[in-house]
């Protein structure tokens, strides 16, 4: 099994507003840089849209270090909220678990992929993360309003 790093961001302008999230893939030597965009979105999302993507352009199962400085991403994962809203029917005390449908997509690719899941701190000295946040914000800059 291949052994994978994935570092990703999200971003918008408003919230919701325009987004663009940013995903560098690394294996080995070989860096893959991928980003896109919404009209229309919100930051959560985009953070959940940079790792299924990112997660989508493996071509086979891997083993997955995913960095990310998405508390709302990372905690969902390392504190078992995952878990709770699939067991309590997509619910929470609040009511229906927002971004429901990106979270059953990464679900199935975590079922699918071996993954462990990293927080760092945005904004900060990490070079992968500042890279992430550029193509994100880039990707913004694309939009159209």
């Amino acid at each position: 099994m291949k052994d994978i790093i994935l570092y990703t961001d999200g971003a918008c302008s408003g919230n919701p507003g325009k987004g663009g999230w940013g995903a560098v893939l690394f294996y080995n030597d070989i860096k893959k840089e991928l980003s896109g965009g919404e009209g229309k979105t919100t930051n959560n999302r985009m953070e959940l849209t940079a790792v299924i993507k990112g997660l989508e352009a493996l071509k086979e199962k891997c083993k997955v270090k995913v960095y990310s400085d998405s508390a709302y991403v990372v905690n969902a994962f390392l504190k078992n909220w995952v878990n709770n809203w699939q067991n309590n029917g997509w619910k929470t005390t609040k009511g229906v678990v927002q971004n429901k449908d990106l979270w059953q997509r990464l679900l199935e690719l975590t079922q699918y992929h071996e993954v462990s899941w990293y927080k760092v701190k945005g904004h900060s000295d990490n070079q992968f993360n500042n890279r992430c946040d550029s193509l994100a914000r880039g990707e913004i800059e694309k939009i159209k309003d």
